[in-house]
């Protein structure tokens, strides 16, 4: 239930409290604009570069900073929501949303353009905390399923939606005014979120600033993305490309360490440190970064090895939609069920036959491999990511659903954007007639690799297929998941 919120009227006078489909509606605005825009930017570069005078380096650098500004934001709103209301986190981080596209649209160089695109990252990093929980946890169980299949539509299928936009505007320009449309909608998100969110009264008003998370979260997501984005204009043996990522990944260390030994954690380490948990953010990082990097690269190297025109590509690889529809109906059936840590890792298999499709892949028969590959890493991206996030929210109580999505957001962030551009780079330093394959190959054998050692680290955690207590977990008296420690029948023997 609702609690009843001590805040003005103005903010209690909710019309659309409690209607689901309206809940539905605010959280897709809420995530989808910026998701689209990035996995459209890479089609529709050349018109940006042109129009506001940006150098490849500078875009890059750009589209790094925004990612990570949405792994912070949702370190960020994890601590905020504390100690606010988050009806008023939504309110701000949404209408800082539209003012942030604005800026973004109207750029007459890259420094405004640039600080568009990074705000829009982190606002939108923190309407993902702000407005899942309350969508996951506010409504009667028997929407849960749905709201699986929202959520997994609202990440992953407008990322894989993205590339189509973006080829279509790369193609035939504009996205001046796509940058206005997705303003439009989330000023649209604006309008619903202050007619359905209502108020709630914060957990902790006197929570204290975690000093140990914020900062830590801060580096581990600027440094190594600013790092990676460094390869676009220089070399590994550069020290502005090793050092901040060296220094990025020691605060994730410290980051995640500390965390899991605080008392009172801002993000729920310790619980989510089982076999269940562990297994299922790992293969949540593993499949999101696989996906992403075996995407940047078919869009590089049709671009420039087969000179195909930017909708051509989007075209090719819009199979990766009906893939995510799939997986996420497919999971709405098996959320329920001792199923879905097989979903998750079929979803990593997947994306392994997507990437052993491309290695066969060429200029010439491109427009059969392509579509193939593309739908079988869409259900990998489907399958393997949401399950993941869920396999770790249902272990831990319900209340702490926030802080576990912002954790591997985080973590899965991190993983996508260190593989990704370090392979690409690699890909077009051994010239992209042999670096395609070669890239394509390592991403191969890191999915191949990656899902053995999930499988082995299941076994050994002692882990049996059981189906989650989702009425317990639903109503806050018990975990989903009741996980067996790590390597627990090693320990055992």
């Amino acid at each position: 239930m609702p609690s009843r919120s001590p805040l003005p009227s103005l903010f209690t006078r909710i019309p659309l409290a409690g209607n689901y489909p309206a809940a539905v509606t605010l959280a897709l605005l809420a995530l989808s604009p910026y998701l689209i825009l990035t996995t459209a930017t890479t089609l529709m570069e050349p018109q940006i570069m042109r129009d506001i005078g940006a150098t490849p380096y500078e875009l890059q650098l750009t589209s790094g900073m925004s990612n990570a500004g949405y792994a912070f934001g949702a370190v960020a709103c994890a601590d905020l929501v504390q100690r606010l209301a988050r009806r008023l986190v939504y309110l701000v981080c949404e209408s800082g949303f539209v003012l942030a596209t604005v800026l973004a649209l109207s750029a007459q160089n890259i420094g405004m353009f640039a600080t568009g695109v990074v705000f829009q990252g982190l606002f939108t990093g923190m309407l993902l905390v702000a407005s899942l929980p309350p969508l996951i946890i506010g409504h009667p169980i028997e929407r849960l399923q749905t709201t699986a299949v929202v959520i997994s539509l609202g990440l992953f299928g407008m990322v894989a939606f993205g590339p189509l936009v973006g080829g279509i505007v790369g193609s035939f320009g504009g996205w001046r005014p796509l940058f206005a449309g997705i303003g439009t909608l989330a000023l649209i998100g604006l309008i619903v979120g202050s007619l359905t969110f209502e108020g709630n009264e914060p957990p902790d008003r006197r929570a204290r600033f975690d000093w140990t998370a914020i900062p830590l979260a801060f580096g581990t997501t600027a440094l190594p993305f600013f790092g990676v984005s460094w390869l676009t204009r220089g070399d590994y043996s550069d020290p502005e490309f090793y050092v901040p990522v060296i220094v990025g990944l020691i605060c994730g260390v410290f980051l995640v360490g500390g965390q899991y030994r605080k008392a009172r954690p801002l993000m729920p380490v310790r619980p989510i440190s089982n076999t269940l948990p562990v297994v299922g953010t790992l293969n949540a990082m593993l499949v999101g970064a696989c996906f992403t990097t075996l995407l940047e690269l078919i869009e590089v190297y049709l671009t420039r090895m087969g000179d195909f025109s930017p909708v051509r590509i989007g075209s090719l690889v819009t199979p990766q939609i009906m893939g995510v529809l799939i997986a996420s109906l497919l999971f709405r059936q098996l959320m329920s069920t001792r199923w879905t840590p097989v979903l998750a890792l079929c979803g990593t298999v997947s994306v392994a036959i997507g990437g052993a499709v491309l290695l066969a892949t060429d200029t010439s028969n491109s427009a059969v491999t392509i579509p193939f590959a593309s739908f079988f890493l869409g259900f990998g991206a489907g399958a393997g990511v949401t399950p993941g996030l869920f396999l770790a929210g249902f272990s831990v109580p319900s209340i702490q659903i926030g802080p576990t999505f912002a954790l591997v957001e985080l973590l899965r962030s991190e993983a996508a954007f260190l593989i990704g551009p370090v392979l690409l780079h690699f890909a077009l330093d051994e010239g992209l007639a042999n670096g395609f394959r070669q890239s394509v190959g390592i991403t191969l054998g890191i999915t191949v690799v990656g899902a053995l050692g999930l499988v082995i680290l299941y076994i050994l955690g002692g882990a049996r297929p059981e189906a989650p207590d989702l009425v317990s977990w639903h109503a806050g008296t018990s975990t989903g998941y009741h996980s067996p420690a790590l390597l627990a029948a090693v320990r055992k023997a």
